[in-house]
Parts: C-alpha cells; sequence; structure tokens
C-alpha cells in the first residue's frame, strides 16, 4: 500500500509525480510510459486527484498543488 505524502490532500507518490508531471505539460500518454502503466490507470489517477484537490480541472489542480507547495 502507498504511503501518504500529503496530509492535507492526502496524496501517495505516485499521485504526486503524476501532479509533477501536469504540471510540466505531460500528456496522459506520456505519463502512461514514463510509469510504464496503461493511459487508463493514468486517467484513473488524474480523476482520483482532481477529486481530492476538489477541482474540475488539471489547471485548477495544478493552481492548487502550487499553492500548497507541492510543486
Amino acid at each position: 500500500m502507498s504511503e501518504h505524502v500529503n496530509p492535507e490532500y492526502n496524496l501517495t507518490e505516485r499521485e504526486l509525480f503524476i501532479i509533477r508531471r501536469i504540471a510540466i505539460g505531460r500528456t496522459t500518454p506520456q505519463i502512461a510510459a514514463e510509469l510504464n502503466l496503461s493511459p487508463e490507470t493514468v486517467k484513473w489517477h488524474r480523476k482520483r486527484i482532481l477529486v481530492k484537490f476538489s477541482a474540475s480541472t488539471s489547471a485548477e489542480m495544478v493552481r492548487k498543488a502550487v499553492e500548497a507547495d507541492l510543486i
């Protein structure tokens, strides 16, 4: 089981990695290739992250992550 690295948003290491890749403009297929995962798995992670940030878009999620000093 993954260890949570951010108590405020209850993020895992993988989720934090994905947020950081989104912030630098990586696409879902690019992130999937980096992690050796299917794009569908990355989409699932993205949806979970959006929920954790109470965000409706990736841009809003990234903004909140920046405000929380996660990236």
